[in-house]
């Protein structure tokens, strides 16, 4: 998916539910949210990348507590161990949720298709690896009419306007 991926997270996000929160890039989540793996609970070993994304997201020794223990995390403890990207109160989660989707809908497309290119590539790739993704991203964008509206809007003091190209 070469375009940011947002999760709105309100209740409770277990099992497969969490896993797929954690495939997106940004997590919001309400107070009112709670996290847990569950998989222990029902004597399964877990899928949809759960344990590949909670690695990344928390660590080997973080991972294997919750993968293993399966407690329960409310939105708190979530952002504080990186599960979460924001916690909002629960009565604004949907508007901050859409805020938060329509910045990045108005943001450069091609750019952040090649941010995302580079993060993954620094997740298993080399430094020489992410230093040649981040060159070869820098030089397409750098031939965008983003980057001239960029530039553009700079010179004039003015937010920019993004069309993808």
């Amino acid at each position: 998916m070469p375009k940011p991926t947002v999760a709105m997270l309100n209740g409770v996000a277990a099992g497969a539910g969490l896993a797929l929160a954690l495939a997106c890039d940004l997590r919001i989540a309400s107070h009112a949210a709670v996290l847990t793996t569950a998989y222990a609970k029902v004597a399964l070993s877990g899928d949809l990348g759960v344990s590949y994304f909670l690695t990344h997201l928390v660590g080997t020794a973080k991972a294997a507590e919750l993968l293993f223990l399966s407690e329960k995390v409310d939105a708190t403890e979530a952002h504080r161990i990186g599960l979460v990207n924001r916690v909002v109160e629960t009565a604004t989660l949907r508007n901050s949720t859409l805020e938060l989707a329509r910045q990045l809908a108005q943001g450069p497309a091609v750019a952040f298709r090649y941010m995302k290119r580079n993060l993954g590539c620094a997740q298993t790739g080399s430094l020489e690896a992410v230093l040649e993704s981040e060159a070869y991203g820098m030089a397409r964008c750098g031939r965008t009419q983003d980057v001239k509206e960029a530039a553009a809007a700079f010179k004039d003091k003015r937010a920019a306007v993004f069309k993808g190209c």
